[in-house]
């Protein structure tokens, strides 16, 4: 055992005493949260242009900050790339985080020294509760490999500007610095397909025992390792036994990604995004992800079905059911106030709130009024791939089909097979009857003769990776959105 897996134990057992602590009193938690925003939001400019001062409760603070999404904070944004101070949050941001938004462009999410503690103390807590409860450190003393952006920052302003992963590579912790891959030249490489090339030659005798990065991105240098060397991953790296990721559902990609593997490994899901980091999985065997209630976050809970109202409904933790689709808002210690991330999430448990995500709020196929989300499609094709245990697959999303050449309307779905089912008529058919079980709405739409049942387009290889390389968005964070309420995604997919 060397020192760092040795020492990670005490410390492990520490950080999971403070995890504790705040998880059995989660209301008490973020009303100290709401408190800290408070205090430091009410001198700003947006705390002045919204009577921050006088904010007395939750309902002082809902009756002054609206929601708003990127588009609403662009004119704040501008002033601090201006060099504004005092802006959104005290002083300048230390960092912008640059994401890309599916109606904004080009999105400069800011990252304070406030809050930029807490995207490291997220993912350090979720490998050391994985310590804690499975006793397993020895991965601390291999090489730990992060796929990531590069590290290299640009200038926004006078703020140094990139993408969160390659921001927060700066703030790895120096005890793990030596242990790291790829190395900061590699990781500055942007041509994904080149950085990969070199990811492999550094790592491919290297001594790996845990791997991060997003599953399909993974799948694709696991694939290229295995294709140059004709072993199994466990054959490459022997050690390897740890694998974290976030971003997606992993189910679907699961089954191919460990058949690759050889053998299964554990996995610790995260919920990082630029505006904050949400969420862990806390234990290997509990369904759901730890919501992070002492962490700079405040937050709010849109029931879905409510979101594009005029008045939605705003829950704090206080209020929230296990079960129900809701759209995540929050306020943190970066500058955003009543922010709505896009995303969609389900409690299953408040003891401690732990959540799954179910997609995001703007990728939802309505075309006909079925409103079908991400989790369906995903609990559909998981079923699908457990009855039909041959298939593994690379990608997928899934279209409308408004005005096909002949008969009705119907839902296609995109899916990049990389071992097809024997009877991809009998595969089409079980998916359509998860989804008529999963969404009543989809199935009054087929009982009615509205929509026929659901065509799968069976796409060569590597269409997903030539869709994203036409789009400049191979590797790193990117991902294909799962749905879509028109067809410019599948019809690019068709035709690359």
């Amino acid at each position: 055992m060397g020192i760092r897996s040795f020492l990670s134990k005490p410390i492990a057992a520490i950080a999971k005493s403070k995890i504790d602590q705040w998880s059995k009193d989660p209301i008490k938690a973020q009303k100290a949260v709401f408190q800290e925003l408070i205090v430091g939001g009410a001198e700003t400019m947006f705390g002045r242009d919204h009577s921050m001062r006088s904010v007395k409760s939750f309902k002082d603070y809902q009756s002054r900050v609206p929601v708003r999404d990127y588009e609403d904070m662009k004119d704040y944004i501008k002033k601090v790339v201006d060099g504004g101070l005092d802006v959104l949050w005290k002083g300048r941001p230390i960092y912008f985080a640059k994401t890309s938004g599916t109606t904004s462009g080009v999105k400069y999410i800011p990252i304070t020294k406030e809050s930029i503690p807490y995207h490291i103390q997220g993912a350090r807590d979720a490998l050391l509760c994985y310590v804690n409860e499975t006793g397993k450190s020895d991965f601390l003393d291999g090489n730990l490999m992060f796929l990531s952006g590069s590290p290299e920052l640009d200038l926004k302003g006078h703020v140094p500007t990139g993408r969160l992963s390659g921001i927060v590579n700066h703030h790895v912790p120096s005890y793990l610095r030596t242990n790291q891959k790829p190395s900061y030249k590699t990781n500055c490489i942007e041509d994904w397909e080149t950085k990969l090339d070199a990811i492999i030659q550094e790592t491919q005798h290297a001594n790996m025992s845990l791997i991060s990065g997003i599953p399909p991105w993974v799948q694709m240098y696991f694939d290229k390792i295995v294709e140059k060397t004709g072993k199994k991953i466990h054959e490459v790296f022997p050690n390897f036994s740890l694998y974290v990721y976030g971003g997606v559902n992993f189910e679907p990609y699961k089954a191919k990604l460990f058949e690759t593997i050889g053998k299964p490994i554990d996995s610790i899901e995260t919920y990082p995004a630029s505006e904050g980091f949400i969420a862990y999985q806390d234990l290997q065997n509990s369904e759901g992800l730890l919501l992070l209630l002492n962490a700079g976050i405040f937050y709010e809970f849109i029931p879905a079905s409510e979101f594009f109202s005029d008045k939605p409904t705003r829950l704090t933790i206080e209020d929230v059911e296990i079960g129900v689709n809701y759209a995540l808002v929050i306020s943190t210690n970066a500058g955003l106030w009543s922010y709505s991330i896009g995303d969609t999430i389900k409690f299953v448990s408040k003891e401690p709130y732990r959540i799954i995500v179910t997609g995001r709020i703007k990728h939802f196929l309505s075309a006909f009024g079925e409103h079908v989300i991400g989790e369906e499609v995903e609990k559909a094709m998981k079923h699908a791939m457990d009855t039909f245990k041959e298939v593994e697959i690379v990608e997928f999303t899934v279209a409308p089909q408004v005005n096909p050449k002949e008969g009705m309307p119907y839902h296609e779905w995109l899916i990049e097979f990389s071992k097809e089912p024997h009877d991809l008529q009998a595969f089409a058919q079980h998916l359509d009857k998860q989804m008529v079980k999963l969404n009543v709405y989809y199935e009054d739409l087929i009982t009615g003769n509205i929509l026929t049942n659901l065509k799968i387009t069976n796409l060569p290889k590597n269409s997903f990776i030539s869709y994203m390389k036409s789009q400049g968005k191979l590797g790193g964070q990117n991902k294909v959105p799962r749905l879509a309420n028109d067809r410019k995604i599948a019809d690019a997919l068709i035709t690359n």
